[in-house]
């Protein structure tokens, strides 16, 4: 049989059938190789195939051989394990931060990572009922080009927005551009913020990655590095609820002790806790007090109290009666 064109591509070709079409499961024996070959037009002699495949294991593809039904040759390790897949297709499909269509976009690349048979297993893994995405398509090269504008010390332009209740965009700061350096980005309740040195107020800031607009990057050095080599971005995240910002002061709660685990979860496991009594604990936090902060001792019920500072405990207890008062009217 006359030679072809994709003849010198052979152990190229040869590679990727074992990368695309192989498991423990699925193996291919030495003649469907040669006619999977055929099929693309590469003439395989027995030799020359079995040469072929002991360079691709001379050159790292772990290629086993299984002499039970169905025997064949197959691709017995690769990169990532099929868990290791699940786990990041889950981490996609379930990031707020992800848009759908690019969500879609990355599984379809993750699923490439192995066979079509085991991709087929990653697909029934995509079940998030009713999940809330991000709608802003650029936020995913957003983050490209904050972490570049941080790796390479320039400060950036962009517009940001919030949402009117007509769930339309409307520019803050009547449209005008933002000039903020940017030091780090950080995660926190499945949404990413940049944290910024704002010239003009002098002072640390964070943003919603996602209600950011047309990132531009300056050629011009970063400002604020005094400022954020004192910045403590941890501890910034723990005592910053939703990320909005209040007065940071030391608080000291009373929780039951099933709550235990909810305090080390929200700041840390060096929090400070001691017993009172023998069914609570009392917890010394630094906080930035707001209402996001009185919402989430809220939602933790009756056993959770406010002991100290006496201004957040009469601060919190005008909130709750001003709640009231609202539902009895």
């Amino acid at each position: 049989m006359a030679k072809t064109s994709n003849q010198k591509a052979k152990i190229l070709y040869l590679m990727q059938l074992f990368q695309e079409e192989t498991d423990e499961e699925h193996p291919l024996s030495r003649r469907e190789l040669e006619e999977r070959l055929a099929d693309i037009g590469i003439h395989a002699e027995r030799k020359s195939l079995y040469n072929d495949i002991e360079t691709l294991k001379n050159f790292g593809m772990d290629i086993a051989y299984r002499k039970e039904q169905p025997e064949g040759y197959y691709l017995a390790e690769r990169e990532f394990e099929l868990p290791e897949l699940k786990l990041l297709v889950d981490a996609v499909q379930s990031s707020r931060f992800i848009t759908q269509k690019k969500s879609d976009a990355l599984i379809k690349k993750i699923e490439k990572l192995t066979d079509r048979h085991e991709a087929r297993k990653l697909q029934r893994q995509v079940v998030v009922a009713d999940r809330i995405k991000a709608m802003n398509e650029s936020i995913y090269y957003n983050v490209d080009k904050l972490h570049a504008a941080i790796a390479e010390d320039r400060q950036i332009l962009f517009r940001y927005f919030e949402w009117t209740v007509s769930k339309e965009i409307r520019l803050k700061k009547g449209g005008e551009n933002y000039q903020v350096s940017p030091w780090a980005l950080t995660w926190d309740n499945e949404n990413y913020y940049l944290i910024g040195y704002d010239m003009e107020a002098g002072i640390l800031k964070h943003f919603r990655v996602d209600k950011m607009l047309h990132i531009g990057l300056l050629d011009i050095k970063r400002e604020g590095r005094e400022e954020f080599s004192r910045f403590d971005l941890a501890r910034y995240t723990r005592q910053t609820f939703g990320m909005f910002g209040g007065n940071e002061q030391m608080v000291r709660l009373r929780f039951h002790n099933k709550y235990v685990g909810v305090v080390i979860d929200r700041f840390g496991k060096n929090v400070p806790l001691r017993p009172d009594g023998e069914e609570h604990f009392i917890a010394r936090v630094n906080v930035a007090v707001s209402e996001q902060f009185y919402g989430w001792l809220t939602g933790l019920g009756r056993e959770v109290q406010i002991l100290s500072p006496e201004a957040v405990v009469k601060e919190y207890a005008e909130l709750l009666k001003d709640l009231r008062k609202m539902y009895e009217e």
